[in-house]
């Protein structure tokens, strides 16, 4: 479950991160941890993501949070590049990995299952397109979605 804080964290990253270039494409708040840990990747939209990306992009988001005050107490900040993740999530996910083998899995079961493996076909705002066995399937987002390649 998503920390109630992540949207308004958000909001604040995607416009720095755009002005540097980068995406964001994920945030985690860690509050489990002492102290908690916001965990932050970015991605450059123009060439392999490094250190100085990471870096620019913690400088500034990091001296905008403080003043905005989202997270009243002490945290630990981490910002770094998402690396080749096993989740599609984006929209440039999807349209990179159309017509390789993925896994989808559900939270709530559709029309009796909860996983499918095909090949994926693609993804509106609606459904997953996968082809299983030459047949195309829709499953609804709103069956709660995990998206992966296989391992």
């Amino acid at each position: 479950m998503t920390h109630p804080v992540i949207p308004d964290i958000l909001a604040l990253a995607q416009p720095i991160a755009e002005d540097l270039g980068l995406e964001v494409t994920d945030a985690v708040f860690q509050t489990n941890k002492r102290p908690p840990v916001l965990r932050i990747d970015v991605r450059n939209l123009q060439q392999d993501t490094s250190l100085n990306d990471c870096e620019a992009f913690s400088r500034s988001f990091e001296a905008q949070l403080e003043e905005s005050s989202l997270i009243a107490s002490a945290y630990v900040l981490e910002v770094s590049s998402p690396g080749i993740s096993p989740y599609l999530a984006t929209e440039r996910d999807f349209i990179a990995f159309k017509g390789f083998e993925v896994m989808v899995t559900s939270d709530n079961p559709h029309q009796g299952q909860s996983q499918w493996q095909g090949s994926l076909q693609g993804r509106d705002g609606e459904a997953v397109y996968l082809s299983i066995r030459g047949r195309t399937v829709a499953i609804p987002l709103a069956a709660g979605l995990t998206v992966q390649l296989p391992h």
